[in-house]
């Protein structure tokens, strides 16, 4: 993008930025290139709220100089100046909250990692609670969800589940910016179906997310440093449901991570399936070490399954869900679990921004 003319504001920049978006989405050769086309889609949609502000504080500025003239005249544009004011007032702490800095994925699809901890099958049974939540919450939102590689437990749970979840169509507010914060340990709390006792145990179940920059991702991987091992799909309790080694492995050697997937029709479509997890993964290790760098205090998503170190409880007895980041408690748990997180992540999302708020305000 083209520098801003001297003595240009921040808000004109972005307006023309706006402006030169839009042209360039108008242009049929833009999108011959999927990646590029959906890159430039989703800026486009996160400076559009930001744009329409900016007009309409600049139209209601004019509107009241003009209201103030008349109001010489007839007192009742003195009415409606008054009403201008209050509506600019808002119109400009609007537009400074826009302004804010926003995490850079939030237009970003995700991927979601759930896996079992302690517990034995009570938390292998909790991990699908958790994935059939997210499912649904996807579902409600009019996302892509699907299950890319699944180990299945013997009750019907999950071991370790990996899901893509995609949204339709470009926005500033993706899915990205919605799950980002399920990353952690999930603790639950109710009579497992595998007590005779009626006891109430305690078992947790670890959810890792990062953002599904796939072919975006600004890294590198030498062919050299995977491991790729072929095998058969399999379902529940590991019962093969193939019968070509279709499924694949990959392992990332510098690092250690994994990624398997077992999902689409074809090897060569998992193999390509695995590597934009796998982009995405090592990009997501990228910038936290970047992160890291740049703060030692910054807060990291927890990466064991610790029912000590948590992130949220689910209290079945009680019908209470509890996030302990914020300190958002609710006896609606039974809803939560059908998939309605709407209030949940709202709170965090608020959490998040005032945050961010706050920061920039120290900076100024």
């Amino acid at each position: 993008m083209a520098a801003a003319p001297a003595g240009q504001t921040g808000v004109d920049a972005l307006v023309d930025e706006h402006a030169e978006l839009e042209h360039r989405l108008a242009d049929p050769t833009v999108h011959a290139d999927p990646a590029v086309a959906r890159k430039l889609g989703r800026r486009y949609a996160e400076l559009g709220p930001v744009v329409a502000v900016a007009r309409e504080l600049a139209s209601s500025r004019a509107d009241i100089e003009t209201a103030r003239e008349l109001a010489a005249e007839d007192p009742t544009f003195a009415v409606e100046a008054e009403e201008l004011a209050g509506r600019i007032t808002a119109l400009e702490t609007r537009l400074a909250e826009l302004l804010v800095p926003r995490d850079p994925h939030d237009g970003d699809d995700l991927v979601m990692e759930v896996k079992s901890g302690e517990g034995g099958e009570e938390s292998a049974l909790f991990a699908g609670d958790l994935v059939r939540m997210y499912l649904r919450f996807a579902e409600r939102r009019g996302w892509k969800a699907e299950i890319l590689d699944a180990t299945e437990s013997d009750l019907g749970g999950y071991k370790d589940v990996t899901v893509l979840v995609k949204s339709r169509t470009p926005t500033p507010d993706g899915v990205w910016s919605a799950l980002k914060f399920e990353g952690g340990v999930h603790r639950v709390q109710r009579v497992p179906v595998t007590e005779s006792q009626g006891r109430i145990h305690t078992s947790a179940a670890g959810v890792l997310v990062y953002p599904d920059t796939g072919e975006d991702a600004d890294v590198e991987i030498d062919e050299n440093d995977l491991r790729v091992d072929v095998f058969r799909s399999s379902g529940h309790g590991g019962q093969s449901v193939n019968t070509t080694d279709s499924a694949v492995r990959i392992t990332h050697l510098p690092t250690g991570i994994v990624v398997s997937c077992q999902n689409e029709r074809s090897q060569l479509q998992n193999r390509a399936r695995a590597m934009e997890v796998l982009r995405s993964r090592l990009q997501a290790l990228h910038e936290a070490e970047l992160a890291a760098q740049a703060s030692a205090e910054r807060k990291s998503q927890i990466r064991t399954v610790d029912r000590s170190e948590r992130i949220r409880t689910y209290n079945f007895p009680e019908n209470r869900i509890s996030d302990h980041r914020i300190g958002y408690k609710a006896h609606n748990l039974s809803t939560v679990l059908d998939g309605e997180l709407d209030d949940l992540v709202a709170a965090l999302a608020k959490a998040e921004r005032s945050e961010a708020i706050a920061a920039a305000e120290e900076r100024s």
